[in-house]
């Protein structure tokens, strides 16, 4: 393949992953292989077809395996200290909860109902962990 075919195919591929599909940087890589390979083909240093192949599945697959990981959760990591949920937050109860009992509570600008799975009460005013959700159910033990 002449070198200029090289890059449109590197750049066509850059794109599609930057402007259209979602491949997980997975097109990124394999465009920035035929990038290369197409400036090695216009240095004149691979002028075989199939040392130009070859070429360009070496640089595809060895930059996948070295780089791809690190951009990827570097560009779209899911961010360490997120926390998916409420679990581990504290909460305020304004009345007693007995065990196995519910009451509702507003948290976060909305009405929950709040069950005490733990065995012992809990006392108004008591911050407690929230252990869990169900639904629209925050789950909390007394024994925390």
């Amino acid at each position: 393949m002449p070198w200029w075919g090289w890059l449109i195919v590197g750049l066509l591929l850059l794109g599609s992953e930057l402007l259209i599909v979602d491949a997980a940087f997975y097109l990124v890589f394999v465009g920035a292989a035929a990038v290369l390979t197409g400036l090695l083909v216009m240095a004149g240093l691979a002028t075989e077809y199939w040392v130009q192949w070859l070429l360009f599945a070496i640089f595809a697959i060895a930059t996948m395996i070295v780089f791809r990981r690190r951009f990827y959760e570097k560009l779209r990591g899911g961010g360490a200290e997120y926390q998916d949920g409420m679990a581990g937050e504290i909460i305020q109860l304004k009345e007693p909860l007995d065990p196995g009992a519910s009451c509702r509570l507003s948290y976060r600008g909305t009405p929950w109902t709040v069950i005490n799975r733990g065995s012992v009460q809990i006392a108004a005013g008591l911050d407690v962990k929230i252990e869990r959700t169900d639904g629209l159910s925050i789950i909390v033990t007394g024994n925390s």
